[in-house]
């Protein structure tokens, strides 16, 4: 799923090309991706674009009149920017905003469509509470921290706690932060969530930055949640940059978390339900039992 940097990095290439110009019109090729019918997709038409931003992990167009055309590509939905007028993918399109300059494709390559269209007067259904991590203080970030009692993934990925980050960043965050993802909030020691808040800015930023520097003035074509450039997410059983030690798992519905054993969890395995259901006692607690059974 696009998360802040991601997102980020979409809304400064269609601010470069669709600010102050009108929608022109409006394609859909897939009705289930529309989410509301007051006011109607079609009043968005002829509407001059007056800004565009970032809310969560959503992207909000304004326009003139005072609504809003809300996109939310959940985990498989993207954006192509093509010439004016272009079709709409068979397969993976959705729908077309068409502006002068250019036409803007949503398509998602997922059997399970999620992503969304909303055209709202206000924004206030979509606002989930959470706090800026790149605008707040850190006294703001650790009274969002310990709100509630969750382990830090479940946190960090609570958009009620903060705003835009997803599974892919989590994981990246809490390496670099050197914090187990399983570690309550409630416990976490003051020098611990310090070096959280530095780490969640760090990672952020340097993603952001990362990201614009190959778009290059570009728009963005290749959004992914999986880089090679990344350190733990999506590299199980791969070396952990650090320390070498191979990224370990937690599977979990239609997500994983990817952490390093020694950086993290001081040697320690988490268990993974799945597996350690189906192995009871044989589940091995300590990198060195891994290691041990894998010879």
């Amino acid at each position: 799923m696009p998360e802040l940097p991601d997102v980020t990095v979409y809304v400064e290439a269609l601010k470069a090309r669709v600010l102050g110009e009108p929608l022109e019109g409006v394609r859909i090729a897939s009705p289930f991706v529309v989410r509301t019918f007051d006011p109607k997709l079609g009043s968005a038409a002829g509407k001059r674009v007056e800004d565009v931003s970032r809310l969560g992990k959503r992207i909000v167009f304004a326009l003139e009149g005072g609504l809003f055309l809300v996109i939310h590509l959940m985990i498989a939905g993207r954006f192509k920017w093509l010439e004016r007028g272009a079709k709409i993918p068979a397969k993976v399109g959705l729908a077309a905003f068409d502006f002068p300059k250019g036409t803007l494709i949503l398509t998602e390559a997922a059997t399970k469509k999620r992503a969304s269209i909303h055209l709202a007067r206000s924004l206030d259904e979509f606002r989930r509470g959470g706090i800026e991590p790149l605008e707040s203080t850190r006294e703001e970030f650790d009274r969002a921290l310990r709100s509630e009692n969750h382990t830090l993934k479940r946190a960090l990925t609570d958009p009620r706690l903060f705003s835009g980050i997803g599974n892919a960043y989590s994981d990246e965050i809490l390496h670099r932060a050197r914090l187990s993802p399983a570690q309550l909030t409630q416990n976490v020691s003051p020098e611990d969530a310090t070096r959280l808040y530095e780490k969640v800015r760090e990672v952020l930023l340097e993603w952001t930055e990362r990201l614009r520097a190959q778009a290059a003035g570009r728009f963005p074509d290749k959004v992914t949640a999986f880089r090679d450039e990344m350190a733990v997410h999506g590299k199980y059983r791969k070396p952990c940059p650090v320390c070498g030690t191979a990224v370990q798992r937690i599977a979990y519905a239609d997500n994983e978390t990817n952490y390093c054993p020694r950086c993290q969890t001081g040697g320690k395995l988490l268990s993974d339900r799945s597996l350690s259901r189906l192995l009871h006692d044989d589940w091995p607690k300590t990198i060195e039992e891994l290691e041990e059974r894998r010879r």
